[in-house]
C-alpha cells in the first residue's frame, strides 16, 4: 500500500504554482520581482491543506503524521526565498536594486545660470567642486554658467531642474560669492558615477579669486582687464593670447609645460619644504596678473 508522506504533494503543488506565476509574468507583463514577493504565502496554504487532508482521509484511529523531509526542505527554501524578497521589498532595498539594474548613463544640459552684475561689485570669489571647469573672461556684464552633466539614471528624468540645484550666488559688500555644488547622489552601494563639464563666464574688468577642489581648470583670460588668482586646483591649462598684456605666476608648482622659453623657472631648496619651483610667463607689459598657487601641474598654450 502506498504511504502518503506529508510534503510530497506540497512540493509538487509549489512547483506548479511557481511555474504558472512565471508563465503568466512572461506573457502578461507581470514584474518578476513582484511575482516572487507575492506567491510564496501559497506554500503555507498548500502545506496546511495537505496536513488536513491527510488527517481527514487517514483510516487510523490515531493517525501519525509522516513527513517527506526532502520535499519539506525544498518547500521551506522556496518559502524563505519568498520571505527574503518580501522583506527587501518592504524595506525599499528591492526597489533600489531594480533602479540600479535599470540605470543607463546619459548626458544633459546644465540649466543656464546668470547673475546680473552692477558697478558695486568689484570682486568675484568662485568656489569650484571636483569637476572639470572652464573659466573665461567676457565683455558681458553678468556672471554666467552653462555646460553639460553626465549621470546614471533609470527613468531618463533630468537630475537638475533649475540652476539653483548646482550653483549658489550671494552678494556681500563689493564681493559676489559663487559656489558650485556637487550633483545630488546616493551613498553606499547605490552611488552612481557623475561628472560636469561647465564653462563660467566672468566680466573681464572684475577681480577674480578661484578656490579649487583638486579639479582640472581651463583658463581663457582673453582680453583680461583685472587680476585673477587660482588656488587648490590639480591641473590648470592657461590659454593666453600672444598680444595680451599678461603676467602669469605659478608659485610652488610641481610641473610646468609650454612653449620652450615661455616660462622663466626658478627653484629654491628649502630644508623643510624641499625644492620649490616657481614659474613666470609675461607677454607685453604684464599689466594684468594671474597668480596660481597650490597646484600640481600648469600648462600654457599661447594663441
Amino acid at each position: 500500500m502506498r504511504t502518503w508522506r506529508v510534503g510530497t504533494f506540497s512540493m509538487g503543488a509549489s512547483l506548479v504554482f511557481l511555474g504558472l506565476f512565471l508563465f503568466l509574468s512572461r506573457f502578461m507583463g507581470f514584474d518578476l520581482v513582484h511575482v516572487m514577493t507575492a506567491w510564496w504565502p501559497l506554500l503555507l496554504i498548500v502545506l496546511g491543506i495537505e496536513i488536513l487532508l491527510y488527517l481527514f482521509f487517514s483510516r487510523q484511529e490515531k493517525p501519525i503524521l509522516k513527513y517527506d523531509f526532502v520535499s519539506i526542505l525544498f518547500v521551506g527554501l522556496l518559502g524563505m526565498a519568498g520571505i527574503l524578497f518580501a522583506t527587501l521589498s518592504a524595506t525599499g532595498i528591492m526597489g533600489k536594486v531594480e533602479e540600479v539594474v535599470a540605470r543607463e548613463e546619459r548626458s544633459y544640459e546644465l540649466p543656464d545660470f546668470s547673475y546680473q552684475m552692477d558697478d558695486s561689485i568689484k570682486r568675484v570669489v568662485l568656489r569650484t567642486t571636483g569637476y572639470q571647469t572652464t573659466i573665461e573672461a567676457t565683455d558681458e556684464k553678468d556672471v554666467s554658467m552653462f555646460g553639460t552633466y553626465r549621470t546614471q539614471t533609470a527613468n531618463k528624468e533630468k537630475l537638475l531642474k533649475s540652476a539653483d540645484d548646482y550653483v549658489y550666488a550671494n552678494k556681500k559688500g563689493d564681493t559676489l560669492y559663487v559656489n558650485v555644488k556637487t550633483l545630488p547622489n546616493e551613498l553606499g552601494p547605490f552611488y552612481s558615477h557623475q561628472e560636469i563639464a561647465s564653462t563660467i563666464l566672468i566680466p573681464s574688468g572684475v577681480q577674480l579669486e578661484v578656490i579649487g577642489n583638486g579639479n582640472d581648470i581651463t583658463l581663457n583670460p582673453r582680453s583680461l582687464e583685472n587680476n585673477w588668482s587660482i588656488n587648490g586646483a590639480s591641473f590648470i591649462d592657461v590659454k593666453a593670447a600672444e598680444n595680451s598684456s599678461l603676467k602669469i605666476s605659478a608659485v610652488g608648482v610641481d610641473v610646468v609645460k609650454g612653449k620652450d622659453g615661455a616660462w622663466q623657472v626658478t627653484e629654491t631648496d628649502d630644508p623643510e619644504m624641499g625644492i620649490e619651483r616657481n614659474a613666470v610667463y609675461q607677454s607685453g607689459e604684464g599689466k594684468y596678473q594671474i597668480t596660481i598657487t597650490n597646484t600640481h601641474n600648469v600648462s600654457l598654450n599661447i594663441n
